[in-house]
């Protein structure tokens, strides 16, 4: 039997919601972790929303592929049309330090592009979801990316240095400047107009971003490289360099910085 969308929103609706559960009974405790690679932490918390989510997405669509930051990879997700892409934590640095900028990722991907997603941080109760051609909302309500159209007095969601350093601060006078952990998180806060762009340099992976790609489009804003390209998943290689996510009024500004790199 073929799963209706419907029924896979409200399965990832509530198997999230149940996942930020789980993530709040391990938050502000002795938590085990490590790093996984020099600069890499996980927790034990990371492990356990893994297998829950594992247990209520996979185990309620067998048919569909799996991808997570904390499952060894399953190349046989390439064969797969529908695909489950999930952080379980995203900001782990975050969640271990005991600071509430982490949150829950998860996107379902059908050839490539993501048609369902959420993104919740439970120490804040931010829930972001968004839908394929649906729009876009923040705690069920709707949500759109900022109408701001100049660089000026912009409020972007990322390292101030970076602009100080490649000398970007002259394009973007009366900026301000904040950053989150979690690059999902930061995303998700472009789609609500919290803020106007996020800009993160360097790799990232497809748990990292899917998920908020959608939420961002959805909500009216932009996701691409600095190139203009969009992004797209459950490929054979499944890492990302640099992305902005913005508002459509400062996009291309800061697409044109970015090219000066």
């Amino acid at each position: 039997m073929v799963a209706k969308a419907d029924d896979d929103a409200a399965l990832l609706r509530a198997a999230v919601r149940e996942a930020g559960a789980l993530a709040m009974t391990h938050f502000n405790t002795s938590l085990k972790s490590w790093d996984k690679l020099p600069g890499d932490p996980v927790s034990e918390a990371d492990l356990a929303i893994d297998r829950l989510l594992h247990e209520r997405l996979m185990g309620a669509r067998p048919s569909y592929g799996w991808l997570s930051e904390e499952t060894v990879d399953d190349v046989s997700r390439l064969q797969r049309a529908k695909v489950w892409i999930v952080d379980p934590i995203d900001g782990t640095r975050a969640f271990i330090q005991q600071r509430p900028e982490f949150c829950v990722s998860v996107a379902l991907v059908n050839g490539g592009e993501p048609i369902l997603a959420a993104v919740f941080n439970p120490a804040t109760e931010e829930y972001f979801f968004a839908t394929k051609d649906a729009g876009a909302e923040l705690n069920g309500q709707p949500i759109r990316a900022s109408t701001r159209d100049s660089l000026k007095g912009a409020r972007f969601m990322g390292a101030k240095k970076a602009f100080e350093r490649h000398g970007w601060m002259a394009k973007a006078p009366g900026a301000v400047f904040d950053y989150k952990n979690s690059i999902a998180y930061r995303m998700a806060l472009v789609a609500c107009g919290a803020f106007d762009a996020a800009v993160s340099l360097g790799e990232k992976s497809d748990w990292d971003v899917a998920a908020a790609d959608l939420i961002v489009r959805e909500a009216g804003g932009m996701v691409t490289t600095p190139a203009g390209k969009r992004l797209y998943y459950n490929r054979d290689k499944t890492r990302h360099g640099d992305l902005l996510a913005a508002a459509p009024g400062v996009h291309e500004p800061l697409m044109e910085l970015l090219k000066q790199r």
